[in-house]
């Protein structure tokens, strides 16, 4: 019989807070607090990496109590930050590259989707 892994919602909050933490996104950005519940909405539900303007950004929107363009450039500069200063190993391990020079950053949903996959795969989500 196979063991069950039931990952609260706090455990799953600490889990993404401390993988962006490694990813070298500052707590004090506004997009650090967007971009942690666009990862635990597509965590639970990775449909919604699929259509991040149409359903993730108003959704989160809704949520925060703000516009969806105020969440896309938030969420863009958190990983504009995370890009410049994060650690680069960890990057490569990611997305299959680095945060050298020859490389551009990730874009929004593909960021958010490796986070959010990464974290599903961690915590058996699937």
């Amino acid at each position: 019989m196979i063991e069950e892994k039931t990952v609260t919602r706090h455990v799953l909050e600490q889990a993404i807070s401390d993988f962006m933490l490694e990813l070298g996104i500052p707590a004090h950005l506004r997009g650090y607090q967007y971009l942690r519940s666009a990862v635990e909405m597509c965590a639970e539900d990775m449909e919604l990496v699929g259509s991040v303007t149409k359903l993730l950004y108003p959704d989160l929107a809704k949520k925060h109590k703000t516009t969806d363009q105020k969440i896309e450039r938030a969420i863009r500069n958190a990983i504009e930050v995370s890009w410049e200063r994060g650690n680069g190993d960890l990057f490569e391990e990611l997305f299959g590259y680095n945060n050298s020079e020859e490389y551009s950053r990730p874009t929004n949903s593909e960021y958010i989707a490796a986070v959010a996959d990464h974290i599903r795969l961690e915590y058996e989500l699937i």
